[in-house]
């Protein structure tokens, strides 16, 4: 992601638009993406998301809170463990990718839907957080 070199204090910017999508509100974000996808749906354990502050958004989800205190060190840090967390579930679940797992969000899909909606999850974030970085400082991604 394109958050080297960034301070915590610029990982909070919000430069694009009225969006209140930050680098470090990705980085959140995605972390939970691969729990509740790896952990929760294919694994069908509960996933062990780290205590973020968040509120209520105006459609009823949750986002999160950048008054969070939690440094973009140990953000990244947590990022990193449940991408670890993820490889070790994959591991383990992914023998048959035609198994059925239920999904309260889509119904019940395949193990294979589940990883085609990870890659399209970070497809748009990698997306957001290029705009993002450019937008702080001009660096443009690879």
């Amino acid at each position: 992601m394109e958050v080297r070199g960034l301070s915590d204090a610029q990982l909070r910017l919000r430069p694009v638009g009225f969006s209140a999508l930050t680098l470090l509100g990705l980085m959140r974000h995605l972390q939970g993406v691969e729990r509740a996808w790896f952990q929760g749906t294919l694994a069908g354990t509960a996933p062990d998301f780290f205590p973020y502050r968040t509120y209520v958004t105006a459609d009823g989800g949750e986002w999160y809170d950048e008054s969070d205190a939690t440094s973009a060190r140990d953000v990244y840090a947590d990022y990193l463990k449940a991408c670890e967390e993820s490889r070790q579930v994959f591991a383990r679940v992914t023998i048959d990718v035609a198994r059925i797992v239920p999904n309260p969000e889509f119904g019940d899909t395949d193990v294979r839907f589940v990883l085609e909606h990870v890659i399209e999850e970070y497809a748009r974030h990698v997306g957001h957080a290029d705009l993002l970085r450019e937008a702080i400082d001009g660096t443009i991604g690879e």
